[in-house]
């Protein structure tokens, strides 16, 4: 279990001051002049040696992103870019960060911004997220103010802004590139990749794209030393991570805990256990609702972690916990988030715009028993054409709950579709 002293996020709950004085006190902007002066490639360096993978859901290596960037600029201007959507059904993270430690995302852009050699922020924020986003700016006026932002930022000689972007509430618009499309103005729709953002990004210049938590986490790593943030977790899985447990659970709740930990013991112990006990579970979403559930037997010695969770069939995504007791309906439950892919959907790729359609009018089906069991196959088959033929993920993210679904729920499907037939014969 993560000691207190190893908490990055000291004011999650909001018991605190979430003003510059309550996060001085907690120790956010000190020594940030003496990060600075110890150069670009230190702080890459640094958080490329503590294992961070980004936590918005795709778990690549945040000190190897920045190092993607342009080591000397060619006239134009570098962005950091940072992804504060949160569309994803469960997850509620970000928003705790923004509303109650914003300054840890405000000395986190900063610091994030030095080592990539940006003069400028962009803090793309979902657009339902107004309280939150009024208290990122008053914390981002305040750093103003104390000359920790802006021009001769801490005193280091680096010149620094931030700007606030709101979204319209379109999920697609959290796929990095559909995000700089938002922001130049364009309708948010994904580009096709190379050229990657590292060179050419927003406005066509190089531009690294980051999840609120993978940036927010950062001064406290190069603080307490990448050493530190590596001895947390599993090796390739380490430091620190948010989760939100929502779902069947005695008390719903966003909790900072080490990685790779139980999910057994992440529920039982901060969410009070499932309701009606362990044994009255039925599945896991262990990722965020573009991830595949997991069944109980599987949920009672899965860890935490990227690894864990790919070796059995599903993935870490953004860390929020699903749980889904035996009164749920888990046909009607992946049911609804086809539906929800299927609304989402940019219509860009011929494989998603027809397939998160087809996908959800079957799921439609299959909730009654409105089919034969041949097309139990049938769909899988299109979840297979679906995945990985697509701009951006959400091909992927629409596939694979029901990928899920019918890995560990078949026997269920098939019942619904044989009770269905014989109620018809009656």
């Amino acid at each position: 279990m993560l000691k207190d002293q190893d908490r990055i996020f000291t004011n999650i709950y909001g018991h605190h001051d979430p003003l510059l004085a309550g996060a001085r006190s907690r120790g956010d902007w000190d020594g940030t002049k003496e990060i600075l002066a110890k150069g670009r490639d230190w702080i890459v360096d640094n958080v490329k040696e503590s294992g961070l993978r980004g936590r918005g859901g795709a778990g690549f290596s945040t000190g190897l992103k920045w190092s993607f960037m342009p080591k000397e600029s060619d006239g134009r201007p570098h962005y950091l870019v940072v992804n504060a959507d949160e569309g994803e059904p469960g997850t509620c993270k970000d928003r705790e960060i923004m509303r109650h430690d914003p300054h840890k995302l405000v000395e986190g852009c900063l610091v994030a911004s030095f080592g990539i050699g940006a003069h400028a922020a962009y803090i793309y924020a979902r657009g339902e997220f107004y309280r939150e986003t009024e208290a990122l700016q008053r914390a981002i006026d305040e750093a103003y103010e104390a000359g920790l932002i802006g021009k001769n930022a801490c005193g280091s000689g680096w010149d620094f802004d931030i700007y606030i972007h709101r979204g319209m509430g379109a999920y697609i618009c959290g796929e990095e590139t559909a995000l700089i499309e938002s922001i130049e103005g364009k309708k948010g729709q994904p580009r096709l990749k190379p050229p990657f953002p590292a060179n050419a990004g927003l406005y066509g210049c190089p531009s690294t794209v980051n999840n609120v938590e993978s940036i927010a986490v950062t001064p406290t790593i190069l603080r307490r030393g990448a050493v530190w943030f590596e001895s947390l977790g599993r090796p390739n899985n380490t430091g620190t991570k948010l989760f939100n447990i929502s779902g069947h659970v005695e008390q719903p709740c966003t909790v900072e805990e080490e990685m790779s930990v139980p999910l057994k013991e992440l529920i039982e112990k901060h969410a009070g256990g499932v309701r009606g006990g362990w044994d009255n579970l039925l599945a896991i979403i262990p990722g965020g609702a573009s991830v595949p559930c997991l069944s109980k037997g599987a949920c009672d010695s899965v860890l935490m972690d990227f690894d864990s969770l790919k070796e059995q069939g599903s993935g870490l995504g953004t860390a929020a916990i699903m749980v889904m007791d035996k009164s749920t309906d888990i046909v009607a439950a992946i049911a609804r988030l086809s539906a929800f892919y299927k609304h989402e959907s940019c219509g860009q790729c011929t494989p998603c715009r027809e397939g998160t359609g087809w996908m959800s009018r079957m799921m439609t089906r299959m909730v009654t028993g409105n089919a034969n069991l041949d097309e139990i196959d049938l769909l899988e088959q299109v979840t297979r054409q679906v995945e990985g033929h697509t701009i951006c993920a959400l091909g992927d993210a629409a596939a694979w709950p029901i990928q899920g679904l019918i890995k560990n729920f078949r026997p269920e499907m098939e019942a619904r579709i044989e009770q269905a037939k014989k109620n018809a014969a009656a």
